[in-house]
């Protein structure tokens, strides 16, 4: 792994894990919107990860961090699509026929727990970047 790999990787990591908590945060504001544009409740999103150079197997993904280039990156962001939740109040403008709400299939308490792992592996990243840092640093004072 070449001097900056390090910081590369968990660079990349960094970027994913901003973008999962921007889809955690869009989760949570939609938690009671029951119309969306293309018709229906709001349906809860989830970003999907993979290893940068496309590894398929735990073993190649692992054999892949010890180059330079490894990290993470987003291959796509997708639709929860477990059906609506369906709530019973017959005066809302949304009710069907038999006064039934299809609310989004979004729990506040998931995505708060979503939430605070994708905080906490943004600052692990942070920290991998800072000890990287720290050892180029200490590097460069070796030839003084």
């Amino acid at each position: 792994m070449g001097m900056f790999g390090a910081i590369d990787a968990s660079a990349s990591g960094m970027t994913a894990e901003r973008l999962r908590m921007d889809v955690i945060s869009n989760n949570i504001a939609n938690v009671n919107s029951t119309r969306t544009a293309e018709g229906g409740p709001y349906r809860r999103q989830l970003v999907v990860f993979a290893p940068r150079g496309g590894s398929a197997s735990f073993g190649q993904a692992l054999a892949a961090s010890l180059d330079a280039g490894a990290g993470v990156r987003v291959v796509g962001i997708t639709r929860d699509e477990t059906p609506p939740k369906m709530v019973f109040d017959p005066q809302h403008p949304d009710a069907n026929a038999e006064g039934y709400v299809a609310m989004p299939n979004v729990n506040v308490v998931a995505e708060m727990v979503d939430m605070i792992t994708a905080t906490r592996a943004y600052e692990a990243n942070v920290t991998a970047v800072n000890a990287a840092k720290s050892m180029v640093s200490k590097a460069l004072e070796i030839g003084r």
